[in-house]
């Protein structure tokens, strides 16, 4: 029988478990039992010792190493962490949900890109997990952890609503009767068989509820616990000690989710365009300013719009396409002179503004959709949804912000390093940095 921890591992099973496992020192010993079930892990494949987690510390890092690449490596070989859809592994599985919610507590805010990737991640793997199950088994495993989080037998729409608000759930997608959501086949017949009277009342049932409903509702409402366990983690680490073990996980973590993301993004170098001397350049995030970093991060809802689309939008399109504006003679450029097909704003320059803009606090486009034109705008292709060369021209190509105008205007992303020193524009830092990087990789 399937573990209810393998799918939720907030429920009290899961918590017992992580009772029983006391000492923490035991995180980065290696585990021949968790060694091997990863092993034997049917289609399992191992091509080089490293896939391998010696220890829950590793497998730890290894199930956010999968949610980046199952999230952002287009070539994502699901072979390669088959052990994660292993039943046997709930125990220490467990464990690591744990481990990584205190890690990532202490380590990032709860509106940080690394949060939501986890918290994401969890309800992705919950999905796959419960969709290797087989059919009988997992209607058994839904109605058992229904039954767990259910208070007074019953699943109030109300417990859901910041997942509702959030939109990461539809009130369209339920069935709902005094308040209740209906998901048991009892309550659907007693409720709504009279309306369905030529029609089979148990395909209705599979139709309007089921185990499709049953699943989004358990995977939601998982994610939803996830972030209230991760926010109460914060709110104690203020005044409980943290295990060292936990703490470098979350310093280990910063760089590891970092580095990752960097790697599958897919940059690649333009055409010299019309004026032969301009030509687009491999971006490279790690050359990125302070304030630049600080705006993808995430932005909170004081300054998003001025940080996402007078800052981020122009810098990246500079940064990518034209880094070297402020030295040319050449002050019309427009993007097609360089992307003349604008294959690299689509498919790289746009993306990277708007998971920036999905990334503040709350998520920019949420409830300022109307900011996607004004990007587009300061792209040069007018107040319209979409890039279109038809339309460029209509604006103006807007270069970065200077540094004395987001110190005015943004001082919160304005966190000086020593590569600031005697720089008048983030683009500027950027060129130098990359030149430093560059030399150095030589």
């Amino acid at each position: 029988m399937v573990k209810v921890s393998y799918i939720n591992p907030l429920s009290a099973e899961g918590l017992q478990i992580i009772k029983e496992y006391k000492d923490l020192n035991q995180l980065i010993q290696p585990d021949d039992s968790l060694i091997d079930m990863v092993i034997h892990t049917n289609n399992q494949k191992i091509s080089d010792d490293e896939i391998i987690p010696k220890t829950i510390k590793q497998l730890a890092i290894n199930k956010i190493k999968w949610a980046i690449e199952k999230k952002y490596n287009k070539n994502f070989q699901s072979s390669k962490y088959e052990y994660l859809l292993n039943e046997e592994i709930f125990k220490e599985d467990t464990i690591a949900f744990h481990i990584l919610c205190q890690a990532i507590a202490i380590q990032f805010n709860i509106t940080s890109r690394e949060t939501r990737l986890f918290i994401e991640s969890q309800s992705r793997l919950i999905e796959e997990r419960l969709s290797k199950i087989p059919s009988l088994t997992r209607k058994e495993i839904i109605d058992e952890i229904l039954r767990d989080i259910k208070i007074d037998n019953s699943i109030k729409w109300t417990t859901l609503k910041d997942v509702i608000s959030s939109k990461k759930l539809s009130l369209d997608q339920l069935l709902i009767k005094n308040g209740n959501i209906i998901l048991e086949y009892d309550e659907f017949i007693e409720n709504y068989n009279k309306y369905f009277k030529d029609k089979p009342i148990d395909k209705m049932y599979e139709i309007l509820v089921g185990d499709k409903v049953k699943e989004l509702i358990i995977s939601r409402i998982i994610m939803q616990k996830c972030e209230e366990y991760i926010k109460r983690i914060k709110e104690m680490s203020l005044t409980i000690e943290i295990h060292p073990i936990i703490k470098q996980l979350g310093e280990e973590l910063k760089d590891i989710i970092s580095d990752e993301i960097l790697n599958y993004n897919n940059y690649y170098t333009g055409s010299e365009g019309i004026y032969g001397s301009l030509k687009a350049e491999k971006l490279n995030q790690k050359a990125f300013s302070p304030c630049i970093r600080n705006t993808i991060n995430g932005v909170s809802s004081g300054g998003r719009n001025d940080a996402i689309v007078l800052l981020l939008t122009s810098f990246v399109s500079y940064a990518r396409l034209y880094p070297k504006i402020f030295a040319s003679e050449k002050t019309t450029v427009k993007i097609s002179d360089i992307d003349d097909d604008l294959s690299i704003t689509k498919n790289e320059i746009l993306p990277l503004i708007f998971e920036a803009a999905d990334n503040c606090s709350p998520p920019l486009f949420d409830d300022q959709p109307q900011e996607k034109l004004n990007i587009i705008s300061k792209l040069g292709f007018g107040l319209h949804d979409k890039i279109d060369l038809k339309n460029e021209g209509e604006t103006k190509w807007y270069t970065p912000m200077s540094c004395e105008k987001i110190k005015m205007h943004l001082p919160q992303l304005c966190k000086p390093d020593s590569n600031c020193k005697g720089i008048n524009n983030p683009l500027s830092y950027y060129n130098r940095k990359k030149y430093q990087l560059d030399k150095e990789s030589h």
